[in-house]
């Protein structure tokens, strides 16, 4: 990106999303009312993002609602060993790429996935969490919407903070401290009954420029696929995140052994 690069970015201060309550007669009720209705009638064929490519493995599993597990809401490709694999080298190959954007262009790709959350996709990721995880409007609320976009809002500007906190300087002595993203891949795998929290643990470490694989829980693989899908309209490049839905051992066996492991 050609930005000019001499200006001191400062981000806005975040404030919490405001919490809808859904309340009977309310247009956000109404909206999704909707949103559950159309979903809940279409069944998701939900492939790898390896690199930005989809990659299907005809290695299925089902996604069921806990609450009739006779309705199939998606069916999603599992990653194997080599799927994994391909992950791993993508992210690792993407670690350049990814580290020569500017702290505040990885900020603003993440702070454009909170406005879409917030807007565009807020009742869609909603009922998401209702369908797959059992949630009620509100539970889905301050989880799936408000919080995952209090985490994006409020990690870009934690990040200005870490990289503007600098050291005290001696006379004649000009002390100054620069973060670099990791040497290797981020192996995120994230839980079954948070949908926030599936999205702040791949998008954190890549806000501070490292590339990751990212394992969803296998009961919750459908809205991690729709917070990819954000993502990438938000304009994270191909590669920085690579998500990876299969069995533990299958995925989590050949990260752990990679040599460019880096944190999880």
């Amino acid at each position: 990106m050609n930005l000019i690069n001499n200006a001191v970015i400062n981000i806005p201060d975040p404030v919490n999303e405001p919490i809808n309550d859904y309340a009977p007669g309310t247009p956000q009720r109404a909206a999704l009312k909707k949103a559950l209705d159309e979903m809940a009638s279409e069944k998701l064929d939900i492939p790898l993002i390896i690199g930005g490519k989809e990659v299907r493995t005809g290695n299925m599993a089902k996604v069921t609602m806990p609450h009739d597990h006779g309705h199939v809401l998606a069916e999603y490709h599992k990653a194997g060993p080599k799927e994994v694999q391909q992950a791993i080298d993508c992210a690792v190959a993407s670690q350049k790429m990814w580290q020569s954007f500017r702290w505040e262009e990885r900020a603003a790709i993440m702070l454009k996935v909170a406005d879409l959350i917030s807007t565009k996709y807020r009742y869609k990721i909603n009922a998401g969490a209702m369908l797959v995880g059992g949630k009620n409007a509100f539970q889905a609320e301050i989880d799936s919407a408000c919080e995952l976009i209090d985490f994006l809002r409020f990690n870009a500007k934690y990040a200005q903070q870490i990289y503007q906190n600098q050291p005290t300087s001696s006379p004649g002595v000009w002390n100054y401290v620069q973060h670099r993203p990791l040497e290797g891949f981020v192996f995120a795998v994230t839980p079954f009954n948070f949908t926030a929290i599936a999205g702040n643990l791949p998008t954190a470490p890549a806000l501070m420029g490292n590339t990751v694989v990212w394992k969803p829980a296998s009961s919750l693989v459908y809205t991690p696929y729709l917070i990819m899908q954000i993502l990438e309209e938000a304009g994270l490049p191909p590669g920085v995140i690579n998500f990876v839905p299969g069995s533990g051992g299958d995925v989590g066996d050949v990260c752990l052994a990679d040599p460019n492991l880096s944190g999880i």
